[in-house]
């Protein structure tokens, strides 16, 4: 399960870089998270998990702060949480998490983005099944023995500790997200390089080398629609 993780990440990170669009999305994330419950992410379980993971994408202040102080205010913006499911190209499996204030706007450009790259959408259901929802945390500077003994000193159950290209990386049920995480900062330790809670899948497929440009074209089309926020897939490439 973990061997993917870096290089997702890695990825994502390099697509993301230098652009505004992921931080837009951690505002919009953010206010929602905010308006849920309380401003402040000591009372707040679901905000601090945005503002953890904002933190290793290295979110600019400035936008966290914009984002809560709206959610402080008195606007009102009412916001969906859609998730859609589907198909790509060689059998992969596809699901998209939205965050969206206009459902009439959201469903059709998914739609749009998967018919015009290979894809199809799916009903409910059809591909989620295939993924566990897992909470990421990694650290640098231990080793998985050393992280084992810190999470089994605070008595908590994780599914899998393993180290991958200098980073140690526990997979947890996602209710043991900030339990993993207090257990790291007991340590001392109080840098993560991953903070998620994602959708990892059960097994992967492997897409061959004259599908790769398609299938990235097609998750691209995703990520780069206004109300997504996160795009998950069960792909790896040949070369990988």
């Amino acid at each position: 399960m973990g061997r993917k993780w870096n290089n997702i990440k890695e990825k994502k990170a390099s697509k993301d870089a230098n652009t505004s669009r992921v931080y837009a999305k951690f505002g919009v994330e953010i206010y929602v998270a905010a308006k849920k419950g309380e401003p402040d992410p000591e009372s707040n379980r679901a905000l601090k998990v945005v503002l953890e993971r904002a933190k290793t994408y290295n979110v600019p202040k400035a936008i966290i702060d914009r984002a809560l102080d709206k959610a402080k205010g008195s606007a009102e913006e009412t916001y969906e949480d859609l998730r859609y499911e589907g198909f790509g190209p060689n059998g992969s499996m596809v699901i998209v998490d939205a965050l969206t204030n206009n459902v009439n706007r959201t469903a059709p450009a998914v739609r749009s983005a998967f018919n015009k790259n290979g894809g199809n959408m799916g009903v409910s259901g059809s591909v989620s099944y295939m993924f566990d929802s897992t909470a990421v945390i990694g650290i640098e500077g231990k080793t998985a023995d050393e992280v084992l003994e810190m999470m089994l000193e605070a008595d908590v159950d994780v599914r899998d500790i393993v180290e991958e290209d200098g980073s140690v990386i526990v997979y947890a049920e996602p209710d043991q997200f900030h339990e993993v995480q207090e257990a790291f900062r007991a340590a001392g330790i109080s840098e993560f390089t991953v903070a998620e809670l994602t959708m990892l899948p059960q097994n992967y497929v492997t897409i061959p080398e004259d599908s790769q440009a398609q299938f990235e074209k097609l998750i691209d089309a995703l990520e780069d629609l206004e109300d997504v926020q996160q795009v998950y897939h069960n792909v790896e490439f040949e070369d990988e």
